[in-house]
């Protein structure tokens, strides 16, 4: 479905809008408007799938196994930041520093689990982001897991020190586990609807989403979503609302093409996120490719700025 909204019509929380502690809007405000298009808009590169997912993300391109592709590409391609954990920014992140945003991501598991047994530990702290230079910290949390009640202690903790040392919060909010494929699945209405208010109640100043899809599940939802009429467009949007004054990035997920690319980065901006966070789908592609479709990714970010 093509994105509807005229870029102009588009309502998107700002920096303002959040009442943060001055050293959170400092490091917020450096990221948004000092890198990438410099319009409040953004464009994240993620690379903790060598953790989360095994090195078999690496194989479509060899060579983006190597972390200093991937700091090339996130400068060359001009991008908001990069999302990375603890060894890979202790062992890579200091020839880079200054030149492009860091988020450290302070907990993180494999995909060997199944996602019943969904646990993310924490294996570094806030303070490892201020002693690394970073802009922001990266928590992901598992709503609905069993693991859940750990989480949310787990992350009350990262949100205090973030609050403490001025460093903006960012929470990957993924519904896990039976309870939630019980109610619609992971990528119900339902389930991202809830991860978004999730995110927002414990303290994220960003949130990353999957954008909510249609499936086989929807009549399992909960009563008030499996009555709901919705779309692609509609669906984005009501997650964003949900999440109230915290910014919204939406997740690119697996590779796809150029135009299903591109549509939901239109999508996504005219649902109201502030951005996008693209892994996959940049660096399985060689470093040219890769970097053309950055570019007309950022192109189309130049138009929606706040």
């Amino acid at each position: 479905m093509e994105a509807v909204t005229s870029p102009s019509a588009v309502d998107r929380p700002t920096i303002e809008d959040m009442n943060l502690a001055p050293g959170k809007a400092a490091r917020l405000f450096d990221m948004l408007y000092n890198h990438g298009v410099g319009n409040g808009t953004a464009l994240f590169l993620p690379i903790d799938q060598g953790m989360e997912h095994g090195p078999v993300d690496f194989l479509p391109n060899p060579p983006s196994a190597d972390p200093d592709f991937q700091f090339e590409l996130a400068i060359r391609g001009d991008y908001n930041g990069i999302a990375c954990q603890i060894g890979f920014a202790e062992k890579y992140y200091p020839r880079y520093a200054g030149e492009i945003p860091l988020i450290l991501k302070v907990n993180g598991k494999t995909n060997i689990p199944s996602d019943d047994d969904a646990h993310s530990p924490v294996n570094c702290s806030v303070e490892d982001a201020v002693r690394l230079g970073a802009s922001g910290v990266g928590y992901t949390l598992y709503v609905g897991s069993p693991a859940q009640s750990l989480h949310q202690k787990e992350l009350n903790e990262v949100r205090s020190d973030c609050q403490r040392y001025g460093m903006p919060l960012i929470v990957w909010s993924y519904p896990r586990g039976s309870a939630i494929e019980t109610k619609g699945g992971r990528d119900s209405l339902y389930a991202v609807d809830y991860a978004a208010r999730m995110a927002m109640e414990m303290g994220a100043d960003v949130v990353k989403l999957n954008q909510p899809k249609k499936g086989d599940k929807d009549s399992e939802q909960p009563k008030a979503y499996a009555d709901l009429e919705w779309d692609y467009l509609e669906g984005c949007r009501r997650v964003v609302k949900s999440a109230q004054n915290t910014l919204v990035l939406f997740s690119g997920g697996s590779k796809l093409g150029d135009d299903d690319l591109l549509n939901k980065v239109k999508v996504s901006l005219d649902a109201g996120a502030t951005g996008l966070i693209f892994g996959r789908n940049m660096w399985q592609r060689p470093m040219e490719e890769a970097l053309e479709i950055s570019k007309r990714v950022q192109e189309l970010l130049a138009g929606y700025g706040a």
